[in-house]
């Protein structure tokens, strides 16, 4: 049995350490804010959770599984949301899109909901 714990164990964690790498890596090496953002909070939503019930199930202890596995979930709904939200303000802010990126359905929602205001 502690095998196969420490199996699922060493599995969570290099997974997570996987994706928190790649978070990273995105973090660095995409051109503009937008893509930064994504890449941080896809690629690091999914780390952090992975080593968090990485970190759960090594306790092996039900309240701190629970715990671990609530914190997961709230990470999840939250860290995408806010990312999010932080695009959003960013974008009325004023940073553009860069040169590569050929939709901005931000800027095409703003401008068809400025002419329904002018029209009315």
């Amino acid at each position: 049995m502690e095998l196969v714990a420490a199996i699922i164990v060493a599995f969570l964690l290099l997974a997570g350490a996987l994706f928190s790498l790649i978070a990273s890596i995105g973090i660095v090496r995409l051109p503009d804010l937008y893509s930064r953002m994504h890449a941080a909070s896809k690629a690091g939503t999914v780390g952090s959770g992975l080593l968090l019930l990485a970190v759960g199930f090594h306790s092996q202890e039900l309240p701190i599984l629970a715990r671990a596995l609530a914190g997961f979930v709230f990470f999840v709904l939250t860290a995408p949301i806010s990312a999010h939200l932080l695009a959003r303000a960013a974008h009325k802010a004023g940073h553009r899109l860069m040169a590569p990126s050929v939709r901005d359905d931000l800027a095409k929602g703003l401008m068809e909901r400025r002419s329904y205001k002018m029209k009315s």
